[in-house]
């Protein structure tokens, strides 16, 4: 098979942007040469002009819930695999709270199985928590999974970990990652009470993130942080939604030498409490989408460093199950397909740059879970990579949209960038709309 060669591109990698072509050689990267290149005169299937495209290393989101095993009605590994290399996330990490939930090995193990017969993208798995697996979590190969998922909330799966000593016992023994869903169940069922007991027995959407406070998130996520910095262990706290939690994060020291990280999703930094009204249970996440002033402060914690990575959320859920009040329609949504074009719709805002943009989505949950070779556009490297198109605006709609649900928050939204094609291990599996069935991703290695 002869080499590819994508050429004339905008490359946009570690902290640059410049015009160069990429040669793809099997699954890696071959060479990446800054500077235009003529084409050549008869160019085949072997050589892709890209000029007018931008080229960027392929998203890794680090928190989906793609629903396989028990819940494939809402998605499965397949069809939400197809809509991340839609949406340009060519890795993803999926969440252990699915039927059964993924806290043995045998379960870990039917997932890898799965996904290497059906993903279409790059695959690992967090392990689960629960009050009573200690002895199967300290069984895991940490080279194989990029960490421990523990719910210190109560979330889709029932998933709860809220025994004090077996806590104090993960934080203090297990050698892994622990990455945490922060809500204080007490503080959640106080409020859940007395929003009842004044308001009556049907709460409309716009009483969610009262019941799932800032309180809530800041008090869990405070114990997580002092239990973390008591034991030593690695901490990253998952879907940040409140300025006050920020200040239990240090922003000055460089991504490796921290021992406390965190994540913002798409939601909590694209939307407000004020959208509840025109988008309702379309943008009802666990944790619950705030303030303006707590958007506004995620953004600039992404700015700061405080913030670390930024990920999806991504939990597909069918349309009917969103229907009812804020204590009965489903919590979580679809939007590993609309990620990148979101985050670069707030860059071309001026929010963000789009080098940041790559920075949050690429290179640094590569740096931050040790992923052996890929988040960068580098020779050696996987050749995960997306070419976009900046100046085509497209409006999301149910026709184009690829997760099993059928639906999405943005739909009816016009982003200006669109996702033209995407690679994953020097395979194209996008271009323009469709999808090539017969490309699988990898498991993903880490280097710990």
């Amino acid at each position: 098979m002869k080499p590819t060669q994508i050429c004339n591109a905008r490359i946009i990698n570690e902290g640059r942007s410049f015009i160069g072509s990429v040669t793809l050689e099997g699954k890696q990267i071959a060479a990446v040469k800054e500077g235009y290149a003529p084409l050549p005169a008869h160019k085949g299937d072997d050589c892709i002009d890209a000029e007018g495209k931008w080229l960027l290393p392929g998203a890794i989101d680090d928190q989906v819930h793609f629903r396989e095993p028990g819940l494939t009605r809402k998605g499965d590994i397949r069809s939400e695999s197809r809509a991340a290399v839609a949406g340009g996330v060519t890795s993803f990490m999926d969440m252990p709270n699915t039927l059964p939930q993924t806290t043995t090995l045998e379960a870990l193990e039917w997932k890898f199985e799965r996904a290497a017969a059906v993903s279409a993208a790059n695959y690992s798995f967090f392990f689960g928590g629960t009050n009573d697996n200690l002895d199967e979590i300290k069984r895991v190969d940490k080279r194989r999974v990029p960490g421990l998922k523990l719910f210190l909330g109560s979330s889709t799966g029932n998933m709860l970990v809220d025994n004090k000593e077996t806590l104090k016992r993960i934080f203090s023994e297990v050698d892994l990652l622990i990455a945490v869903h922060a809500e204080k169940e007490e503080i959640i069922r106080r409020n859940k009470a007395y929003y009842l007991e004044k308001c009556g027995p049907s709460l409309d959407i716009s009483y969610h993130p009262l019941i799932r406070s800032e309180e809530a998130c800041y008090a869990s996520s405070a114990e997580a942080v002092e239990l973390a910095l008591r034991t030593g262990a690695r901490l990253h706290i998952l879907h940040l939604s409140t300025a006050r939690e920020l200040g239990l994060l240090d922003g000055g020291k460089p991504l490796a030498e921290k021992q406390i990280t965190a994540e913002a999703c798409i939601h909590h930094l694209w939307f407000t409490d004020e959208d509840y009204a025109r988008l309702g249970n379309r943008i009802k996440w666990n944790p619950a989408v705030k303030t303006k002033a707590d958007r506004d402060a995620l953004r600039q914690g992404l700015r700061d460093g405080r913030i670390d990575i930024v990920a999806t959320d991504h939990a597909p859920h069918l349309w009917s199950e969103k229907q009812g009040d804020c204590l009965t329609a489903a919590s979580g949504g679809p939007l590993v397909q609309h990620a990148l074009p979101a985050m670069l719709e707030l860059a071309a805002q001026g929010v963000f740059t789009c080098e940041d943009v790559v920075n949050w989505m690429a290179h640094r949950p590569a740096q931050l879970f040790h992923i052996d070779r890929r988040g960068y556009i580098r020779p050696g490297y996987y050749a995960d990579l997306v070419l976009v198109e900046p100046d085509a605006p497209w409006t999301v709609s149910k026709e184009n949209i690829f997760s099993r649900c059928g639906w999405s928050p943005f739909e009816g939204h016009t982003f200006r960038h669109k996702i033209w094609k995407t690679f994953v291990n020097g395979q194209l599996v996008y271009d323009r709309g469709s999808i090539y069935p017969a490309v699988r991703g990898m498991e993903l290695q880490y280097n710990k």
